[in-house]
Order: structure tokens, then sequence, then C-alpha cells
């Protein structure tokens, strides 16, 4: 039955309020509605994750360079005849131009016109590769590729010079990405929980001074987190305060748009265009010439790219191009303000799908789902819950990734009798601090060693004189593992005067040449895990009994886990095959997490999501070695990798692609425990506390305001799911 707006009310036009202090509750809820929805809180997490997943697989699991703009330093035929073959040779990949001098093209680096330059040698010296690690440094190993791969075809010896390198504190250049994310989510998050909890604040004209201090009090904390606690930037407070303001508030209010026109469902559309389209187009974690045309457009357009780029423009680049990157934050306020303004004056204050009583002492919930709460207890949550967000994300992605430092990597020394054990004493004095070198009696048993993961690598001391040492690695395994230890080696290779022979036994597949295609594999199928319980949490807090909720459960972890892998085999291409094995593993680990995230979640409500987000994803992410090996981040996370469920499953998919299922034993005994455990304690524990005498009912589910006839829905707990997507790149 559809609600319509037949009360009166004083307070203006479109805002009914009821009369005293009676709130009539809704119509009783119809069959046909109920099943609307129910639907549409099958919908709503099946969208999400198969939009995050499906645009990060597909535009991250074969990233090739495209329109890389480069520039020939040199006068002369020599120059020119370079730079055309250059380009031509790319076959697409470059943008080459020309010239004269090596201080114009240092300054096309420093202000981000080109990615890199190589000064063609004058006769009897070496060429010179001139890039900026801070101005990205996927960008700068595309330009050393690139352009080291072009002087070896002339037979030029190539020095490379780093014209902006990154500070000690920020090595892998991700700070400004860490802090754009945190912007992002500060400004679209708390849109969800307002419509619910306090929608009288979603009037324009007291939204935008919220959102203002909102975006100032965010933006702090995101500086506090990446300065003081982290040591990722030294100072730069006003600067981030002041693009943190912008940025969020111009989220915010473009959020504020959306909510006014698509109500609930505005989450979609936010998370679309702030986090999953805005992560691959910001250029701050791969470079942006890496990803697909379009994306290269949305870097100029999205605010998430202009709030990164113009911290990293300020910090490490003089300000290059920074009112540019200003310039898109205030186009989105400006434009979302007028617009949302007309809405307003257009529609009234009231939106679609929205409580129909709005004013502070209306019966709504802190949280969706949640009982019915005191107008001071739910502003505290509509803050604290956004709040709590982006700190965690935020402090635990930068504390994991914001420097690599390769320690402790298990490498095997194999050799003859006596000769192994030297190599080894040779090598601690310059490696020890890095590896953890043992001796091994045979290669076969290395190379099962390397298939294991128990070690990274195993170097093999030649048995004649003068014969190059060979390094076995798994590139399935990790390329950033694989890509350290090589570099380790050829080094100590050179030292002795000869070359490095590598043998990859498990060589990465062209569809993953990054090597994270296992990681967004096992992130999908965790996050329709947890995902689908904070949907049922917020849209369907009747169901309180584990047998209501154990066939949805089920049928949802089959049905999203035979659906995810038609989506990366079938219709991306970046998974090939072993269509029974990730059906059978996800529908396991989507399961068994469902369960164990319903423990907290069922019990505590959507507040709940935080520490169950921490433990399901956000810590195993780094735990998992999926992007970073889990030997080049802090040593808080490695215990981690044996016990937490995201890990186990990056490895399921790791295993069955590149080992033959080499290890699945142990990570299917992992998830199981994880379901069995949470199956049990919603069965014996859970449900008791739920349906006990006197537990307080969920507040009123409407009336809603809808102008139109509408099926019922929930937005649950949607708005989290964007902070579970940080860059791995």
């Amino acid at each position: 039955m559809s609600t319509t707006n037949h009360l009166s009310s004083a307070s203006g036009p479109g805002r009914p309020e009821p009369s005293g202090t009676a709130y009539p509750p809704p119509p009783p809820e119809t069959p046909a509605e109920r099943k609307g929805r129910m639907i549409a809180l099958f919908v709503m997490p099946f969208l999400i994750v198969t939009m995050m997943y499906a645009t990060y697989m597909g535009t991250m699991h074969d990233p090739q360079p495209s329109d890389l703009p480069v520039a020939v330093v040199g006068e002369g035929a020599t120059a020119e005849r370079f730079a055309e073959e250059l380009e031509a040779g790319s076959d697409g990949a470059l943008d080459v131009r020309r010239v004269d001098d090596v201080a114009e093209a240092e300054e096309l680096v420093r202000e981000q016109e080109v990615a890199g330059a190589i000064t063609v040698p004058a006769e009897g010296r070496g060429a010179t590769v001139s890039r900026a690690m801070a101005a990205g440094a996927s960008q700068a190993t595309l330009v050393d590729r690139a352009l080291g791969a072009a002087a070896v075809t002339q037979s030029w010896q190539v020095e490379t010079v780093d014209l902006v390198p990154l500070p000690e504190g920020d090595g892998s250049g991700t700070m400004v990405l860490f802090a754009a994310m945190g912007m992002m989510l500060a400004g679209y998050v708390p849109l969800s929980a307002m419509l619910l909890g306090t929608p009288n604040l979603l009037r324009v004209r007291r939204f935008l001074p919220i959102a203002v201090g909102w975006g100032a009090l965010t933006s702090s904390l995101v500086w506090l987190v990446l300065g003081p606690l982290v040591g990722a930037v030294d100072g730069h407070y006003p600067l981030f305060l002041g693009v943190g303001t912008l940025a969020v508030t111009a989220v915010a209010t473009a959020q504020l748009l959306f909510t006014k026109v698509l109500g609930p469902f505005a989450v979609l559309l936010g998370m679309l265009l702030w986090v999953v389209l805005g992560v691959p187009a910001s250029n701050l974690a791969l470079s942006v010439h890496a990803m697909p045309g379009f994306l290269q457009w949305l870097h100029g357009v999205l605010p998430l790219p202009a709030a990164g780029e113009a911290l990293r423009s300020a910090v490490y680049l003089d300000g290059a191009g920074f009112w540019r990157h200003l310039g898109v934050l205030a186009a989105w306020l400006v434009a979302a303000l007028g617009l949302a303004v007309l809405k307003e004056r257009r529609s009234g204050e009231l939106i679609v799908g929205g409580p129909l009583y709005t004013d502070p002492g209306a019966p709504l919930p802190a949280l969706s789902g949640g009982p019915v709460a005191p107008y001071r207890r739910r502003v505290v949550a509509v803050a604290l819950f956004p709040l709590s967000i982006v700190v965690t994300v935020v402090t635990l992605m930068s504390l994991s990734m914001h420097q690599p430092d390769v320690h402790d990597m298990p490498v095997a020394v194999v050799g003859p009798a006596g000769a192994a054990d030297r190599v080894v004493d040779q090598l601690e004095p310059g490696l020890g601090e890095y590896l953890d070198l043992r001796v091994v009696g045979s290669e076969d048993e290395a190379a099962d060693l390397v298939r294991s993961r128990d070690v990274v690598a195993a170097y093999v001391v030649p048995t004649v004189e003068g014969a190059s040492p060979t390094l076995v690695t798994a590139g399935g395994a990790g390329a950033s593992q694989q890509s350290a230890v090589t570099q380790m080696f050829a080094a100590v290779a050179a030292e002795g005067g000869t070359d490095l022979a590598t043998q990859d036994i498990a060589p990465l597949t062209g569809d993953d040449t990054g090597g994270s295609n296992s990681m967004y594999v096992g992130m999908g199928w965790i996050m329709a895990g947890f995902l689908f319980f904070a949907v049922m949490r917020g849209g369907a807090p009747d169901l309180t009994r584990t047998r209501q909720l154990l066939p949805l459960v089920a049928g949802w972890s089959l049905g999203i886990s035979v659906w995810l892998w038609f989506l990366y085999d079938v219709l991306i291409g970046a998974v090939n095959g072993h269509a029974l094995e990730l059906i059978g593993y996800g529908t396991l680990t989507v399961f068994a997490v469902a369960w164990a995230s319903a423990t907290l979640i069922r019990v505590g409500g959507l507040g709940a999501l935080v520490p169950v987000m921490v433990v399901v994803m956000l810590a195993g992410v780094p735990a998992s070695g999926g992007g970073l090996s889990l030997y080049m981040v802090p040593d808080a996370f490695r215990p981690l990798a044996d016990v937490l469920p995201l890990p186990a499953a990056v490895d399921l998919a790791r295993s069955v692609t590149y080992f033959d299922g080499t290890g699945v034993g142990g990570n299917l005994l992992v998830i199981a425990v994880w379901g069995v455990v949470g199956l049990l304690l919603n069965l014996l524990l859970v449900d008791r506390w739920l349906n006990r005498p006197g537990a307080r009912p969920h507040a009123p589910m409407g009336p809603r305001h809808r102008p139109e006839r509408a099926g019922k829905g929930g937005s649950g707990g949607a708005a989290l799911a964007g902070a579970a997507a940080g860059p791995v790149g």
C-alpha cells in the first residue's frame, strides 16, 4: 500500500508533520510489498559487489600504458629519428614529444606535463632517463621500463635520475591516496544514516554549515593520522585543512543532491563516483595512463583524483596544477549546491524513500534497523559511525602500506655440501637484515618450498666455476616479492662478476600481469559475506531467527559465487578456468564470513560493522600478501595471515590458479572454523539474545515519503562498503 502525504502541517510545503505528539504507524505490509523489500535487499549487495569488483578487476588485472607522455631531449637528426622510432614502436603506449634541452624537459616532468624524459647521449656518453617518483611510483616504473628498454635497443648505457624523490615516510607514494580516500568517505558515508536518523538536517540551509564543519573536523583527523601518528607527511596541516574541507563539503553536497533525487539508493551512485571509479582514475595508485581511456578522462573530472592530486602537487611538486585541481572540487560544490536548492524548492524538503516524519521527536532509529532512539543519540550515531569508518580505514591502510620495507623474507640457498653455508655467511652481513636465509639440500626440495610458499625464492649456487647462479621464484605467489628478491640477488651476482639466471616456476598469466587477481577474487567473496548481513540488519530486522536466515544466506552464497566466477572469467577474462573450485571455495567463504559477521552485526546493529570490517577485510588486506608482500608490511600483520579469512580466501584463489591446489587444505580449515563458530554462536547465543523477554523492538519501517508507488527496500549498511575498497594496486 502506498503511503500518501495526507498529514497537514504548518511547517512548510512538502514537509508534513503530525499534529501533537502522535506518529501514526505505517499500514501493515502487504505480501507484495514484503516480497519487493526482500528482493531489494538482495539486489543492493549484488550491485555493490558487482560494480566494485567488476571495475577493479576489469581495470587492474592487466594494466598497459596508453598515451604515456614522455619527452626526448636532444637536437639534430639523431634525436628526431629516435623520437619517431620510439613513438612508432610503442604501438600507442607512448605520446612522445621532442625538446631541445635538459632544463626544459626537467621542468615538464616537475609540472607533470610529461611522465619522464630521455636524453639522447652525445658520442661516448650514456643516456639519462629522468622522472619523478613523487608524481607516482607506478608511473615512474612505466617510464623506466619504456625508456630503459628503448635505450637498450640503441646499445646505450642508462642512468636514471629521480627529479622529485619521495620522502622516507611515504616510500610508496600512497599517502595522498589514503588522504583523498578518507575525504571521500567522510563526504558520502554520513548521508544514508542522516536520511533515516536525522532527516531534519538534510534541508540545504542546515546541511551546508554542518558539511563545512564536518569537512574541517574529518580533514584534521586525516592529517593527524597521516602526519603525527603514521609519519607519512611532515607538516602541511593548513593544506590538509583547506583541501579537505573543500573536498568533503563538495562530495557531501553532491551526495545530498543524489539523496534528494534517489533516496536510500543514492548510496550506489555516490559509491560508484566517489570510490569505485575514483580510485582507478586517481593516478594515485596505478598510473592513469595504464587505465582505459574513459578513466583518463574521469581523472580530470572526479573529486577523488582532484583532492589527491591537489595534495600531491602542494606537498611534492611545488604547486604545479594545484589550482586546477581545486577548481574541479569547487565546481562540484557550486553545481551540486545550486541543483540541490532547485530540487528542494521544486519537490519540498521530504525525500523519496525517506521518513515521512522528520522532526526531532519522530520515532526514528539511530542507525537503520535499530530501535527508536532519542534525537541526541541519533545525532551522535550519525556522526560517530562515519567518523569511525574514516579513521579506521585511513589508519590501517596507511600504517600497513605507506612505507614498504623488506624484512625477514625467507629464501632458500641450494648448493654443494659446505658451499651453501659459505654463501649464507657471505650474504648475511649485507642482506641478513632483509632476508631469512636457510640452507636446503636439493633443488627439488627448494622448488617444493617455493610452490608451497614457505620460501619466496631459492638461490641455487653454481657447481661449475664461472657459471651463473640461478634464482627460482614463483610470480603467482606475489609480484612485489618476486621483484624485490630478484633485484637483491641480481646485485649479488653482479658483485661476483656474473649475470643472474632466473626460473619462474609459477609465472603470472597474461591476464594477471600485476598479480592482483587473487586478491580481488578473495576480497569479492569477503565483501559479499559481511555486506549481506549489513543490508539484512538494516532492511529486515524482523528476521530474528537463524533458521529464517539460513536458507537466505546459503542461496546468496552460492548465487553470488557463481556470478563472480562468471564475471571474472567469462565477461572480463581475468580468471581462466577452475570454475568448480572457485565457485565451491567462494560459496564456503561467503557463507562462513556471513555468519561470522552476523555474530556482531545482529547483536550490535550497523554500528558493529566497523569492528567486523576491521577483522574480516581491512586487517586482512596487508596480511594477505595480495598487493604488497607479507614480508614488506609491518610485523604485526604477519601472524594474522594464518588466522584471518581474507588471507585464506586470497591464498585459495592463488593456489587454484597457480599452484595446482597446493595449500588449500589449511586455508579451507581457517574459513570453515570461522563459519562453524559463527553459525553456532548465532544459533546458541544471538537468537536467544534477540528474542529475550523485554528486548526492544526495531523502529517502525515507515511511513516513508513515496510520491509514486514503489516497492520497499532498505540501504542497510551499504554506505560502509566503499571503505573496504583500498588501494592496492
